[in-house]
């Protein structure tokens, strides 16, 4: 009987030890298949607006302020007369000037005739030499004169031409620093400053390897003027309406940075845009349509490489992917892909290396231009 017992247990154990090990349990993901299309990266650069033309208004002339012609902060026009400067004194000096010039001109008429007169009674010897000489001292000295007082009119001339101050092009005046009867020192004194406003102009630097890109972009500026490839962002994150242009890339890289400076121009015509602004200047690169993109909920990083499990069958592989620039919410893949493989998206982080899976694919959506926010 003992015996009996012995061969059942025996053969028992040999039964279990001939089933298969049960398979490992299928892990259920979603996955995406990676594919091509056209999309659009933007970079950001800080910037600053700039008036294209400043000019501080000093007084040339000294005196004291009795005229001041426009409203702090309005538009002014070329030639358009903005302040006056003792102007009744300077047309006074002027007007005096011009009597002056007279009289020594009358002076010289006279000192002209004696002279003529003097030299025709010597030819016939009646009268004596030094007459003759006096007559024509006379003469030299009334035309240094006319002469000197010319010059008088000339300076008075220019000095009330400064007595009133223009504008010297069309622009936006600032508030003036300076009151009615305040003094005005010639040079130092400093009325106001007058700044261009349309259009605009946005500086900002750029790294010396970028140089071979914006140069292409300089030398194609016409066919990018109606587009969005340079847009400026304000301060408060808004984008400015029009579209800017590229108009200039400095002579030199700045050594201490490595950067050099390139200049936008934009309309300003609300003057919305104002000198001294900062503001972050969007500029679009457009990848072709052999950009690969994968979803960024398919990447996982790891010491600083990524890594995506591609879909092989009913299992999964690990692989490691170069990823260039993200682009909403996905990644420009550089390298590690190709069109049409399958990515997980959902359930990988109870993924390892080989696992198996039960995939469902992700509902197909529409094809449309990537572009980075």
């Amino acid at each position: 009987m003992i015996s009996s017992v012995l061969i059942l247990v025996v053969t028992a154990s040999c039964h279990q030890a001939r089933q298969a090990p049960p398979m490992p349990q299928a892990i259920p993901v979603t996955a995406v298949a990676v594919h091509t299309q056209p999309a659009i990266y933007y970079q950001f650069y800080p910037g600053t607006i700039k008036a294209l033309n400043v000019v501080q208004l000093h007084g040339d002339v000294s005196g004291y302020i009795t005229g001041i012609f426009f409203k702090d902060g309005q538009l002014v026009e070329k030639g358009q007369k903005l302040y006056e400067i003792d102007r009744q004194q300077y047309e006074a000096a002027y007007q005096q000037a011009q009597a002056n010039l007279q009289v020594a001109e009358a002076n010289l008429e006279r000192a002209r005739q004696d002279a003529q007169r003097y030299q025709e009674l010597n030819q016939k010897n009646a009268i004596a030499k030094q007459t003759l000489d006096h007559a024509l001292s006379d003469l030299r000295s009334a035309e240094a004169q006319v002469a000197a007082a010319r010059a008088n009119v000339n300076q008075v001339a220019t000095n009330l031409k400064y007595s009133r101050i223009v504008a010297p092009f069309t622009g936006i005046i600032g508030i003036s620093q300076v009151k009615l009867g305040s003094l005005v020192t010639p040079g130092q004194t400093l009325l106001n400053t007058i700044s261009s406003y349309d259009p605009m102009a946005v500086d900002f630097q750029v790294d010396q390897k970028e140089i071979p890109y914006f140069s292409d972009l300089l030398a194609h500026a016409a066919a990018h003027r109606a587009d969005s490839t340079f847009m400026i962002q304000l301060a408060d994150g808004s984008l400015y309406p029009e579209p800017a242009t590229i108009s200039v890339i400095d002579r030199a890289v700045d050594p201490q940075t490595g950067t050099i400076t390139v200049r936008l121009l934009v309309p300003n015509k609300h003057n919305l845009l104002r000198d001294g602004m900062n503001c972050n200047v969007r500029v679009a690169h457009h990848l072709p349509t052999s950009t690969i993109l994968v979803p960024q909920v398919a990447v996982t990083e790891q010491l600083g490489e990524y890594f995506v499990y591609v879909v092989q069958g009913d299992s999964v592989v690990q692989r490691k992917i170069k990823l260039s620039y993200p682009i909403g919410d996905q990644y420009v893949v550089q390298d590690g892909l190709a069109p049409g493989e399958m990515v997980v998206t959902q359930g990988t982080q109870r993924l390892r290396q080989g696992a198996h899976v039960i995939l469902s694919t992700s509902p197909a959506t529409p094809a449309r231009q990537a572009t980075s926010r």
